[in-house]
C-alpha cells in the first residue's frame, strides 16, 4: 500500500476502536494495536491523537456523502424537496453499521473540539456548510411553492438540524430508530403542508 492507503487503513482501525471500545480508548497505542503495527510505526503517519482524529473525520464525512448520493439516485430525476431533505436527515442517523461507525467518529470529533481550537474550527465549518445546504433547499422549496411563504427559513433550518439530535437518543436506546423516522416524517409533513389561511392570503394578493 502507498502512504495514503496506509493512512486510510489506520483511519479504519481508529473507527473500530471508537465503535467497539469508546472514545476513552482513542490513543495512538490502541489504534496501532488494532491496526497490527507498532506504536512507533504509527507515529510515522500521525504525530498526535489530534492529527489521527482529524484525518479519520474525512472518511466519515465521505461515507455520509456517499450514502446521501445513493439515496438521491434512488429518488430519480427531479425529486420532491421533501424527499431530498428526508434522505439528508436519515442518512445522518446511526441506522446501520456503516452509519454508526461514522456517527461515533463525528461524536468523538465534537468531544475533542470542546477542548481543541483546531478541531473546533474544522467541526464548526463542516456543520455550518451543511446548514447552508439545508437552508438553501428550504428557501428553494418556498420559492417553488412547496412550503408556505409564511414560514421562517432560518427557524425551519434550525429545527431540521435539531432532528439530527436523534443520533444520541438512538445510540443510548432512548428512542427506537423507527420512532425517530416517524418523527422526521411527521415534521416534514407539517413543513410541506400549506395551510388554508396562507393559501387564501396568496390568492387574494394575486387578484
Amino acid at each position: 500500500m502507498d502512504h495514503h492507503e496506509r493512512r486510510e487503513a489506520f483511519a479504519r482501525a481508529l473507527w473500530r476502536v471508537v465503535e467497539q471500545r469508546g472514545v476513552a480508548h482513542l490513543t495512538l497505542r490502541e489504534v496501532a494495536q488494532e491496526a497490527g503495527i507498532s506504536h512507533g510505526a504509527l507515529q510515522h503517519y500521525f504525530t498526535s491523537r489530534e492529527a489521527m482524529l482529524s484525518f479519520a473525520v474525512d472518511p466519515a464525512w465521505e461515507q455520509k456523502s456517499l450514502r446521501v448520493r445513493r439515496g438521491f439516485q434512488e429518488l430519480g430525476d427531479k425529486p420532491h424537496p421533501r424527499d431530498v431533505l428526508r434522505v439528508m436527515l436519515t442518512e445522518m442517523l446511526p441506522l446501520h453499521t456503516d452509519a454508526r461507525a461514522a456517527s461515533r467518529i463525528s461524536a468523538a470529533c465534537v468531544l475533542e473540539a470542546l477542548h481543541n481550537e483546531n478541531i473546533h474550527a474544522r467541526a464548526r465549518d463542516d456543520i455550518a456548510q451543511g446548514r447552508v445546504v439545508f437552508e438553501q433547499l428550504i428557501c428553494q422549496a418556498m420559492a417553488d411553492g412547496h412550503i408556505s411563504p409564511t414560514r421562517d427559513p432560518v427557524a425551519e433550518t434550525n429545527l431540521l438540524l435539531a432532528l439530527t439530535g436523534f443520533t444520541a437518543l438512538i445510540e443510548l436506546d432512548v428512542v427506537e430508530p423507527q420512532d425517530a423516522l416517524t418523527a422526521i416524517d411527521q415534521y416534514l409533513d407539517r413543513l410541506f403542508t400549506r395551510n388554508d389561511h396562507s393559501t387564501r392570503r396568496e390568492e387574494e394578493r394575486s387578484r
